[in-house]
């Protein structure tokens, strides 16, 4: 190659590197679109609008939320995993969609393969509830309970939802025979706890306490491995003798697979940003969810490990339709 032609080469080189640096720097230039895979106004709904209203703030650019509800945030999974990779499209995934669905049904998407995983931005504790009829003070005393009186029952809110799984996780953990009985929805489970027809429940924080500030139910523990600063009062059922027991609904970030590693970078960088706002803290919690920020490998550890460990205790119990 001559000299000429040689320096022409290395100008063209350094001309696209230094395109490739721009492009990054102005993104995102345009709109960008929030996917959530449950319908408006629930939790994952709020959540991505607290969020998406702190990035349009940073970015100067309108994040706009996307509901794709349905098969129980199948739908919106799919319809993601279908997206452009252009680093205008992101997901909310949580534990549902992204962890039991896929080992509990078979569904028309693979998250290891479709998506990538940018930030784990969220993550709320299950409260330990019984009737106030039932006579123990704690959870030894409630495993006691349990253990001389076989087929205990404990409410859901469905077959494979977080209420139901975590009770089979306690059932193996604390070594009970416990029944599960499955409502549709939180609220009719709730009332039969409350009602002293079923003796137990793992329920989302939001749906009880006002059932707990108001003496109707009586709570037990939270069952993240930690106590959490919304019900600081509360021991976790690791410090009750259930040993390493930890179990919480958690939400992340997903880009569509083959999204520019700048890009994943730099969304990741602002997450963490915006979930150190205080503002957004508050926010999240009025609904007892804790700001918790990783970066992409952690994230995508986090997942690997969530899904060894709940596929553990879904094939000991045998449950959904991929057993």
């Amino acid at each position: 190659m001559s000299i000429k032609h040689s320096l022409i080469a290395s100008c063209l080189a350094v001309a696209a590197l230094s395109s490739g640096v721009v492009h990054a720097q102005a993104y995102p230039s345009k709109p960008v679109r929030f996917i959530v895979t449950y319908p408006a106004g629930g939790s994952s709904d709020v959540m991505a609008r607290i969020i998406g209203k702190k990035l349009t703030e940073m970015w100067g650019q309108q994040v706009l939320v996307d509901s794709r509800p349905g098969a129980a945030g199948a739908v919106g999974m799919e319809y993601a995993a279908k997206q452009a990779p252009d680093g205008y499209t992101f997901l909310l995934g949580n534990f549902g969609p992204v962890l039991a669905n896929p080992l509990l049904n078979k569904v028309k998407y693979d998250v290891d393969k479709e998506f990538v995983p940018v930030s784990q931005i969220t993550r709320a504790a299950n409260i330990l509830v019984i009737p106030n009829t039932l006579p123990v003070k704690n959870v030894r005393e409630l495993v006691a309970l349990a253990k001389k009186n076989p087929g205990m029952t404990y409410a859901t809110s469905g077959p494979g939802s977080m209420s139901h799984l975590i009770g089979e996780m306690f059932k193996r953990e604390a070594k009970v025979d416990i029944t599960t009985v499955p409502y549709q929805g939180g609220v009719f489970s709730i009332a039969a706890v409350q009602g002293g027809h079923i003796m137990m429940m793992f329920s989302d924080a939001p749906p009880v306490m006002g059932n707990l500030k108001a003496g109707k139910l009586k709570a037990l523990a939270v069952t993240s491995g930690q106590r959490t600063p919304f019900t600081p009062e509360l021991p976790t059922l690791a410090e009750q003798g259930v040993k390493g027991f930890d179990a919480a609904n958690w939400w992340g970030i997903m880009f569509p697979a083959g999204v520019q590693k700048a890009m994943v970078d730099k969304v990741s960088t602002d997450l963490g940003k915006a979930l150190s706002d205080a503002e957004v803290k508050k926010n999240l919690g009025t609904m007892a969810i804790e700001a918790v920020y990783s970066p992409p490998e952690q994230f995508a550890a986090f997942i690997q490990s969530e899904r060894k460990r709940w596929g553990d205790v879904i094939r000991e119990a045998k449950i959904g339709g991929t057993q």
